[in-house]
């Protein structure tokens, strides 16, 4: 079907990278079978948020789950539902639990106009987002500590979040410009 109806279209949408934390020491220190399955339960549980939170899973990148969440599926609301997915997981993954986490994660939130649509030719097309959006949150995710949501400050506005939480100027990596973001933990459910 993506070879057949080739395109797509530049789109507001927000994004969502999350990231196993230490994922190169946890495969060196577990047996490969217990990695593979540690990886497939963090898949599993951000596949399920996403897609409760209307999002797409757009893929499973080496150690990192990443969502995109379009007006069409999760409504203007976009921003909204990228953050509150991002809490989600940090719970889903034991993040404000009695018992602490299973897997350390950290997560990237980022909102703007990104091209959303099918790239590639042949065999290999898929459907994906493209952009200056795409990349800086996986820049996000990828300085995200174990626990921590990084929220840009346009997906933060969007959401809704409020002024007195933690904020943070950012320099990342093949940025000209810092980056401003909101900083969220997940609180232990009720």
């Amino acid at each position: 079907m993506l070879r057949a109806n080739h395109g797509g279209a530049e789109v507001p949408c927000t994004l969502l990278f999350a990231d196993v934390r230490g994922s190169t020491s946890l495969a060196e220190r577990l047996p490969p079978r217990e990695f593979n399955r540690l990886m497939g339960r963090f898949y599993d549980a951000g596949a399920k948020v996403l897609i409760e939170h209307d999002a797409w899973v757009d893929k499973f990148v080496g150690d990192e789950i990443i969502g995109i969440f379009v007006p069409a599926l999760a409504t203007e609301a976009h921003a909204r539902r990228g953050v509150d997915a991002a809490l989600a997981l940090l719970r889903a993954t034991g993040y404000g639990s009695a018992s602490g986490p299973w897997v350390p994660v950290g997560v990237g939130v980022n909102t703007g106009i990104a091209y959303v649509g099918s790239i590639g030719e042949e065999s290999d097309t898929e459907l994906t987002a493209m952009g200056d959006i795409v990349n800086v949150t996986a820049r996000l995710s990828s300085v995200a500590a174990a626990g921590e949501i990084l929220v840009g400050a346009a997906a933060a506005d969007a959401a809704g979040l409020v002024a007195e939480l933690e904020r943070r100027s950012l320099e990342l990596k093949g940025k000209t410009e810092p980056v401003d973001v909101v900083v969220l933990h997940p609180y232990p459910a009720a």
